[in-house]
């Protein structure tokens, strides 16, 4: 094959770092594909558009790299809108190139020809479209930078047909689809001199640097007189919190360091989003439960990476009269509903190394009171949940929460737990404890279903050697479920898990408690597991609670095999999560 503008991009692409990109083919972008290819880029083809982007995105959030998908023209690019905004709002730098018509075609009425920068623009960092081969290279370039600057997110490159491919073939094409070739007379003689000229340009004039914005000036650490007076409230306070979410690990290849420095601060920790599993499956500081108790009775709490938004109950749960630390990459997010004491506009990861510097070593026992406090709140709730997962279930059912308790029994250390649903999902986050760093991915904010089949297939991608679970509710699963089909081609085996309670159950507690009626969230207990098994995997229905650990046994067993594997599970209705409806 000749060079190419695929060729560039490849090229461009192995620069970075890349080693998969995710796409759905199509004629628009297939020179990018084969040129990524021929630099020892693994091509990942999925059965949706937006599985492409959500496997980019766990790429991104487990490896620090951007992740790289590439999607045609038209639908292949609206396809993705969902997941792109996902990204946006969960602020993972991710690279989406999309197809588009001919250059001297645009608005002229050509296949799959719409006005695609206007519908990117609100939920992208940035977003192009490059006209000229030797633009490609350089806009890729700027757009790596531009997606890991500041605030991390997505970036789309569009990339027209004619660009892509060598420049005889598409001389060619313009010349008999325009009927230049075999025009006469004054005025064909013109038509074939300006689309001599367009190609010309199109594919020798140099890059001219005219859409390429700086990428967000960096933030800076606080000043010393700042670092001083969060130091000395820190170590005056007597019943201190800290909140750990997921752009703590944004742009982070190697995590150790901030858990280093959590550890080393030693104060009460909870862990939201990406974050869970940043200090393993156990820590004497680490906390699940009572977080917004904790919050409201302390005196001096650290939020690193996490919003006031809804699940701070809009800053408002936290003391009124504490100290409030907040370290955020975003200025509107460090105030947005609660103004800090002392905000800090950095990576919050790097705060934490260098406040954990700054406080050294300091007497930490005036917290001991207050670690009883929360201990005691810990395991009050710990044993709540095993009361109620001991609880008796009609028969050919199985509690939720005996399920997990047992899986996170079964899980291997190196366990990646993936999460797309509703109610069985946020159950999970209750009962499995992720092994370490990057082992947790959940859509984050947006609270997106239909991430599940693309991040897992990302997080398989990036960790072959590990087991992987995915856990879906029955509504989530028929967003991605036909990745099974990706999965098989692709040699990965994930083990899913679906929560069959016949019903859209997040919703319908409190809709029929409110309003009396279960219209629209009415499923069947489908059988999964045999469509699962139609796209090449192995189906395992679980209906009975005695089997839980031989099918558990036997899931992991297939999944080391390299089977992918869906167990279906016949769930019993739960008020575990009664009163959850978030606003």
């Amino acid at each position: 094959m000749e060079y190419n503008g695929g060729t560039i991009i490849g090229e461009t692409l192995a620069r970075h770092g890349v080693k998969h990109l995710f796409t759905l083919c199509g004629g628009h972008i297939s020179p990018i594909l084969i040129g990524a290819q021929d630099q020892g880029i693994t091509i990942v083809d999925v059965r949706d558009e937006a599985s492409a982007v959500f496997a980019a995105d766990a790429v991104a959030r487990m490896t620090g790299i951007p992740g790289v998908a590439a999607v045609t023209a038209g639908p292949g690019v609206t396809n993705t809108l969902t997941a792109i905004k996902n990204a946006q709002m969960a602020e993972s730098p991710l690279i989406l190139f999309g197809g588009a018509a001919a250059t001297v075609l645009k608005g002229r009425g050509s296949l799959q020809d719409i006005d695609q920068l206007s519908m990117l623009e609100p939920i992208t960092k940035w977003r192009t479209t490059v006209k000229t081969v030797k633009s490609l290279g350089p806009v890729v370039d700027k757009a790596f930078e531009i997606a890991k600057s500041g605030v991390p997110g997505p970036v789309f490159i569009e990339v027209p047909v004619d660009v892509l491919y060598h420049e005889e073939l598409v001389r060619d094409w313009f010349m008999k689809e325009s009927g230049a070739d075999k025009a006469k007379g004054l005025g064909g003689k013109a038509l074939k001199l300006y689309l001599q000229a367009h190609l010309y340009r199109q594919f020798h004039q140099p890059h001219l640097e005219v859409d390429l914005p700086s990428p967000d000036l960096e933030s800076v650490l606080p000043g010393r007189d700042k670092l001083s007076a969060i130091t000395e409230a820190l170590r005056t306070a007597e019943r201190p919190a800290l909140v750990v979410g997921s752009q703590t690990l944004v742009n982070l290849s190697d995590p150790q360091p901030v858990v280093n420095a959590i550890q080393s601060l030693g104060i009460p920790v909870w862990l939201g989003g990406m974050a869970r599993g940043m200090l393993g499956r156990f820590s004497d500081i680490q906390f699940r439960h009572a977080r917004t108790k904790a919050l409201k009775e302390c005196d001096l709490a650290i939020v690193c990476g996490f919003p006031f938004d809804f699940r701070l109950g809009y800053g408002q749960k936290i003391n009124r009269k504490a100290t409030v630390i907040s370290a955020n990459l975003d200025p509107e997010a460090l105030k947005k509903n609660r103004r800090p004491t002392f905000p800090v506009q950095k990576h919050p990861g790097e705060f934490l190394v260098t406040l954990a510097e700054a406080m050294g070593n300091f007497d930490r026992g005036r917290w001991d009171p207050w670690f009883g406090t929360l201990r005691g709140r810990e395991s009050k709730r710990e044993d709540e949940i095993v009361g109620k997962a001991a609880r008796t279930v009609p028969d050919g059912l199985v509690d939720p929460l005996a399920f997990f308790l047992r899986m996170e029994q079964k899980m291997a250390d190196d366990a990646i737990i993936v999460v797309d649903g509703g109610d069985f999902a946020a159950t999970a986050a209750y009962t499995l404890r992720p092994r370490g760093p990057l082992r947790w991915l959940d859509p984050g904010v947006f609270g997106t279903l239909g991430v599940g089949g693309g991040f897992a297939l990302g997080a398989k991608m990036v960790r072959p050697e590990s087991e992987v679970w995915l856990v879906w509710g029955d509504g989530s699963s028929g967003y991605s479920l036909a990745e099974f089909d990706t999965y098989v081609r692709h040699g990965v085996a994930p083990i899913a898990v679906i929560g069959n309670d016949a019903s859209w159950q997040q919703i319908a507690r409190d809709q029929v408690t409110i309003l009396g009626s279960d219209c629209g969230t009415v499923l069947r207990r489908t059988n999964y597991h045999l469509v699962a098994e139609g796209y090449g995997g192995k189906g395992l229905v679980l209906d009975d609670p005695a089997k839980i650990d031989e099918i558990l046994d036997e899931a992991k067993a297939l999944a080391a095999s390299g089977v992918p594997v869906c167990i279906n599970m016949m769930v019993a209705k739960s008020d575990f999560r009664e009163g959850s409806l978030s606003m």
